[in-house]
């Protein structure tokens, strides 16, 4: 992080320990001396992207290609990293032909393109491939203050909620309240603030609920700031982040798209052979704690991370187009057939791009073997996570009740428990599980005595449907296991 950056982190910091953003200026024309600039607007801390942006910027890997094909052109390269909060900033300076190539969400992206096709000409973009995604939704939530009475969406009728309008954090507000039978126009006051605004409004009681994009609802609960209260993932509608060009950039210089593209699947296939390596390196650079970042990019994360533009993706932007019109959030026509361009992808790809595109399978799924109960982890419906304190990898474990054993199991050895992760019993979203509410059901086996639940609602749900089943505390959970 730059200077300026850093200190406007800090003065962030010193006000609240979390999220806080940085802009460095730019200009795609010009530069020093010969060298060819190209400009690369991202977002460090919606590590959603961070293949396309924080940790490719991190591993150098764009500038080594580029490097190489400065060479082999007898010319020079150059690259200027953009940081922004949200998609949107990105936007403008695309359109305004000081940004090259960009990285943001699925709902920016439609913002985009349906900005750029209105202004048409040089300010055209195309979606060229995805950074990472979550086929249920559950990069999206909506978190409230600990103290807060509200168990479900609905009990934030009458209320204030912070959102960054025209984000995905916001998309899924909107969707979320309508499924209750709520008019988002109407029955909650939207407050439209960039994240970092937002998180100081929530923690000082100015809205009642915060609704934002990975990695805030992550970050506020792994620091106790907050809690989950709706899971995104309960739409089932995919999330996803690409990585957008200016179409004419790209038919101009399709030489440094295509290594744009390489490095980004190399830095994929870095975060998928080094997920806790990967985690460190985002933590490290952007001040978020690693053990967020790990649970979102992490083995068996939120998110998935995959460059290949998927058919589950390009259908839920379809169906996404209406429903941002109907909000009054997407006011230009935006045809997707146009926007939507894996050409270049495909040629950086090579062989294997069609196979890889039509798989849904996280390829960096959590395997290996239960230590404590002696099994092989290959469920990934069930597989968590726990995270000792100076051990250079995560011990897998095979189930929730398994995992409860294997943090007795640290603390029997006198280790420190970093993190801990288990999937919603129900929903299958990973989840911090101290953070989780566990409920024991007396009439399930031993196995699957306990059952952690990232929402309250999720929890409510259950015991209503098993007699007989409670609320435990996570440290009884682990102690009774």
């Amino acid at each position: 992080m730059r200077g300026p950056a850093r200190l406007r982190w800090a003065a962030a910091a010193a006000v609240l320990p979390v999220l806080a953003g940085c802009t460095v200026a730019g200009n795609a024309a010009g530069g020093g001396g010969d060298a060819v600039r190209v400009v690369i607007g991202y977002q460090s801390k919606t590590i959603n992207t961070v293949t396309a942006g924080t940790l490719l910027r991190t591993l150098g890997l764009f500038e080594k290609r580029l490097a190489a094909l400065g060479k082999a052109e007898d010319r020079t390269y150059t690259v200027v990293w953009q940081d922004y909060d949200t998609g949107a900033p990105i936007t403008a300076q695309m359109l305004a032909g000081k940004i090259d190539i960009g990285s943001m969400g699925d709902y920016p992206l439609l913002i985009n393109g349906s900005r750029a096709q209105a202004q048409g000409g040089d300010a055209l973009t195309e979606m060229v491939a995805t950074t990472g995604y979550n086929l249920r939704g559950s990069l999206n939530g909506v978190v409230v203050a600990n103290g807060s009475k509200a168990r479900t969406l609905r009990d934030l009728k009458g209320e204030s909620v912070s959102a960054s309008v025209g984000s995905a954090g916001h998309g899924t507000l909107v969707q979320a309240l309508q499924r209750y039978g709520l008019d988002p126009a109407k029955d909650v006051k939207v407050e439209n603030q960039q994240p970092t605004v937002g998180t100081s409004a929530l923690q000082s009681g100015g809205v009642a609920g915060l609704a934002q994009f990975v990695a805030w609802p992550g970050l506020l609960v792994n620091r106790g700031q907050a809690r989950l209260l709706y899971d995104g993932g309960d739409l089932n509608v995919p999330t996803f982040h690409g990585t957008v060009v200016r179409k004419t950039y790209a038919k101009q210089s399709p030489a440094v798209l295509r290594e744009f593209l390489k490095a980004q699947i190399e830095a994929t296939a870095y975060l998928h052979k080094e997920p806790m390596k990967a985690a460190e390196s985002v933590a490290s650079t952007t001040g978020l704690p690693a053990e967020t970042v790990y649970l979102y990019n992490g083995a068996g994360g939120v998110a998935t991370f995959d460059t290949t533009i998927k058919k589950p993706l390009r259908d839920a932007h379809a169906q996404d187009v209406p429903f941002l019109k109907s909000i009054g959030v997407l006011q230009q026509p935006l045809d997707l057939s146009t926007f939507v361009n894996e050409s270049y992808l495909r040629e950086a790809y090579g062989a294997g791009y069609d196979r890889d595109a039509a798989s849904t399978a996280n390829p960096a799924a959590i395997k290996g073997e239960d230590r404590v109960c002696r099994r092989q982890v290959d469920d990934a419906a069930t597989a968590g996570e726990v995270w000792v304190s100076g051990e250079a990898a995560t011990r897998p474990v095979a189930d929730p009740v398994c995992l409860l054993r294997n943090v007795r199991a640290v603390q029997a050895e006198g280790k420190t428990v970093r993190a801990v992760y288990a999937p919603d019993a129900v929903t299958g979203t990973r989840w911090f599980a101290d953070k989780e509410i566990w409920v024991e059901d007396p009439s399930a086996k031993a196995e699957q005595r306990f059952k952690p639940f990232a929402t309250q609602e999720g929890a409510d749900k259950y015991i209503a449907a098993h007699s007989g089943a409670k609320v435990v505390p996570y440290a009884d959970a682990v102690r009774r296991s």
